[in-house]
């Protein structure tokens, strides 16, 4: 299969997915900085100053889209500046796919949570990834476009490990009871994205997250065990020193379920629990 795929913000998750596809895709990145333009035509990508460069063309000429950028309190940014070039004259875009958060179903104290759990979120960046989704599908609707929608639980792989906290020391394992988060490794979420792109359902919902959604004590007390170092110190959540922004994640409490990715897509994740992905990660840095 081959296509051009235009990545709006193209970061991390884009960048895995691009690794996934392969030679046969074009592929046009936008990011906001001129260094980073530079190192993605060095990889061998067409890439866009993003807001400012023309990208009608680019728009229009897309097979597949990819959105990554977060949204402000106005909504999806993307939407801002090419609402109308996505509505009027996208000829051959057979998928489009816009990277949410788990953030938007909010706090369940512990509990599980599917694609079907209404949304309800209790921070700034989760409401303003609602207002984005609900900015999207209004578009699709309208425009009949092909969306589907993926929302991500946190992060990790190649450089976003805990391994580094744990050799320096100024790792802490901060124990709120009952706090669990849900985790993705980078090169699932490409496989979730490539499944999807190889059987595209338009308006589909996909939550992307492991199948062990743990307490965040227990991660870092594997990094530790891996390195083979003492155990980062407990701190209780009331006494833990942390800036608002950290704080804020410990604010949300859930599990999401995946079964979809598995059932609809037939993902089989590479790294099922964050104790095969941090080993994973941890043989790659040697």
């Amino acid at each position: 299969m081959s296509g051009t795929l235009l990545s709006f913000g193209h970061g991390y998750s884009a960048a895995a997915l691009t690794r996934r596809l392969g030679r046969g895709w074009r592929v046009i990145g936008t990011t906001r900085r001129p260094e980073k333009a530079l190192r993605l035509r060095n990889e061998g990508l067409e890439a866009h100053l993003w807001p400012g460069d023309e990208l009608a063309p680019a728009i229009r000429e897309a097979t597949h889209i990819l959105v990554s950028i977060a949204p402000d309190a106005a909504g999806d940014p993307v939407l801002v500046h090419h609402a109308h070039a996505l509505a009027a004259d996208v000829p051959n875009l057979l998928w489009l796919g816009y990277l949410s958060t788990t953030g938007v179903y909010g706090d369940h104290a512990g509990g599980w949570v599917d694609e079907e759990t209404p949304l309800d979120p209790t921070t700034q960046r989760g409401r303003q990834r609602v207002l984005a989704e609900t900015q999207w599908q209004a578009l699709a609707e309208r425009a009949r476009l092909p969306l589907h929608i993926f929302r991500l639980a946190g992060i990790y792989g190649p450089g976003r490990g805990p391994f580094e906290k744990v050799r320096s020391g100024t790792a802490r394992r901060i124990v709120k009871p009952g706090q669990y988060f849900s985790r993705i490794h980078v090169d699932d979420i490409a496989a979730v994205l490539a499944a999807s792109i190889a059987r595209p359902a338009p308006g589909s919902i996909y939550n992307v997250a492991d199948d062990d959604p743990s307490p965040p004590e227990d991660v870092l007390a594997e990094a530790a065990r891996l390195l083979g170092l003492p155990i980062p110190p407990e701190v209780a959540f009331d006494e833990a020193e942390m800036t608002p922004l950290a704080r804020s994640f410990y604010a949300e409490s859930k599990r999401v379920r995946n079964d979809r990715i598995k059932e609809r897509l037939g993902v089989t994740l590479a790294y099922p629990d964050y104790r095969s992905g941090l080993g994973q990660l941890l043989a790659s840095e040697n």
